[in-house]
């Protein structure tokens, strides 16, 4: 057992000893399915806090010859297999976490010397005699390996692209990682000696301009997570499972950390579930696992577009977004559309495969997103909150003309002359105007359902607001009045759908007339049968 080489799987045992231990060894079962095949080239990317490193350290643990790991995994769902113990610790493992290196190595610069020496001082020990001494090559240490035993490895990399992420400036030291790793995994050599890759960190595979640097490896990412979207993060029947064991309602648990739509999955950030089960507190861990550093400079760059997005998103909206431009350099943005692609990466928004849209994923991440760029000179948002915050206070006062004034001046400000008259455009402006309400309130509830149809916006004040703060069933009306909009409220029982709310509800009217451009708003409060 060596740094590197067939470690031992006490770095998974943490995990296992730990009071939450969601199962992912079902995992293992694709890995095990494609071992020495061209589909053995995983790379696999998540955001902070996602379980990248867990995962790394489970498939080490599983593979490794460097340990005895059958009772480990002997009550895991991988033990249900019928290949379980054919690959148990059959397999040379190399595993190297970038992180960690940065700090024996000296630097960033020293990295791939790093380990490259010390992988190739490990192997000569294993195994004596067949490195020559004038090579200085990792790959080329394993071909010799492979040649004389016909020995394959497992080579997994933990945070594989941090050089790529902190060294955005190094276009020197970046090429020579490329390098390095074009060197172990690419080409007829490799497949002689490679048994499976996987890579893992935050950023997909860094795209060359010939588009060929690591071209072979299949990628699952936040975009594209295909098999692999399970075991991104806790799926809801486990965040489901655990919630009953710790008492927690399962409803605040959804509404503050769910929200990543993988496949047909719906998925919560590990850290913030497993931290809410323990400390039973409902508020935004993200921070404590990641700083506002990485998304500021971003939401402050001044792409076209960029920031009404953003403000979009906050209040509750989706916003197409072409993935295809991001060449996974966050060195070389053009668009908006690169930037809040990296932001999926980065997990500070959601992303909908179906109808290629980033989202807020939850109140979590809203807050931070929040207060991201609140704590910056944002002139913009400033501008736009301000508006808000009046037609909020304008809401709540039952104030129907300042209402309908404020909404008619977001109208004009904000939506495009082409968008103006179209239908689906007032139903955004309502998303924007009530901007301001994501401090006293959740993510607006659209189309909620109720016994007699959908209420097109419900706002329901946070905890900690809900004795000062009405909820606000809100409905749209194009070409007709404000008031048939209130007729229907009530015509159709929509504050029946939050009839367990025990607090003030305002029912709130809202129309516009397409020939006229005129907005109305009528405000009544919801007398309870």
């Amino acid at each position: 057992m060596g740094v590197f080489l067939n470690p031992d799987n006490s770095a998974f045992q943490v995990a296992l000893n730990s009071e939450i231990y969601v199962d992912k060894t079902g995992l293992i079962n694709y890995t095990n399915k494609v071992l020495n095949t061209l589909q053995g080239y995983i790379c696999n990317s998540r955001p902070r806090r996602f379980g990248k490193s867990i995962t790394a350290n489970m498939l080490a643990a599983y593979y490794s010859k460097g340990c005895d790991s059958k009772a480990m995994f002997s009550s895991l769902e991988i033990s249900k297999s019928n290949d379980f113990e054919k690959h148990l610790n059959k397999y040379d493992v190399i595993h190297i976490d970038v992180q960690w290196c940065l700090e024996p190595s000296g630097g960033p610069e020293k990295v791939i010397s790093y380990i490259s020496k010390k992988a190739i001082e490990e192997l000569n020990e294993y195994y004596p005699g067949i490195i020559t001494e004038k090579t200085k090559s990792l790959p080329e240490a394993l071909a010799q390996i492979n040649t004389a035993y016909g020995k394959k490895f497992v080579i997994i990399i933990d945070e594989w692209d941090v050089l790529i992420r902190d060294e955005t400036t190094n276009r020197k030291e970046q090429e020579e990682y490329i390098n390095f790793l074009r060197s172990i995994f690419k080409g007829t050599e490799p497949t002689k000696y490679i048994q499976l890759a996987y890579l893992t960190g935050i950023l997909p595979i860094k795209k060359e301009k010939t588009q060929s640097a690591l071209n072979n490896f299949d990628e699952f990412t936040m975009l594209s997570p295909s098999i692999f979207a399970q075991y991104i993060g806790f799926t809801q029947n486990e965040v489901k499972k655990l919630a009953t064991t710790f008492h927690q309602d399962f409803n605040e648990v959804k509404r503050w950390y769910d929200g990543y739509l993988l496949k047909d999955y719906q998925v919560y950030n590990p850290k913030a579930v497993v931290s809410v089960m323990l400390r039973g507190e409902y508020k935004s861990y993200w921070s404590e696992t990641a700083s506002y550093d990485a998304i500021v400079p971003l939401i402050n760059m001044n792409f076209g577009g960029l920031k009404t997005a953003i403000i979009e998103m906050l209040a509750g909206s989706e916003v197409k977004v072409n993935t295809n431009t991001f060449i996974n350099d966050i060195r070389s943005f053009h668009s908006k559309d690169d930037v809040l692609t990296y932001m999926i990466h980065l997990g500070y928004l959601g992303y909908n495969q179906k109808t290629k849209t980033a989202f807020v994923p939850n109140e979590e991440i809203r807050e931070e997103l929040t207060n991201a760029i609140e704590n910056k000179p944002w002139n913009e948002l400033f501008l736009f909150q301000r508006d808000s915050k009046k037609l909020l206070n304008a809401t709540l006062n039952m104030d129907g003309i300042l209402v309908a004034t404020q909404i008619e001046k977001i109208h004009n400000e904000y939506v495009s002359a082409i968008q103006y008259n179209n239908e689906n455009s007032l139903s955004s402006v309502i998303s924007l105007a009530y901007l301001s309400a994501i401090e006293y309130y959740f993510k607006p509830i659209r189309e909620l359902p109720t016994g007699r149809g959908f209420a097109d916006f419900v706002f329901i004040p946070k905890p900690e607001h809900s004795t000062t703060y009405p909820a606000l069933v809100v409905e749209l009306k194009w070409n007709k009045s404000a008031q048939t909009a209130l007729k229907q409220i009530k015509d159709k029982k929509y504050p029946s759908s939050i009839s367990n709310y025990s607090g003030n509800i305002l029912l709130v009217g809202i129309s516009y007339n397409e020939k006229t451009k005129v907005h109305e708003c009528q405000i009544e409060k919801y007398v309870k049968d």
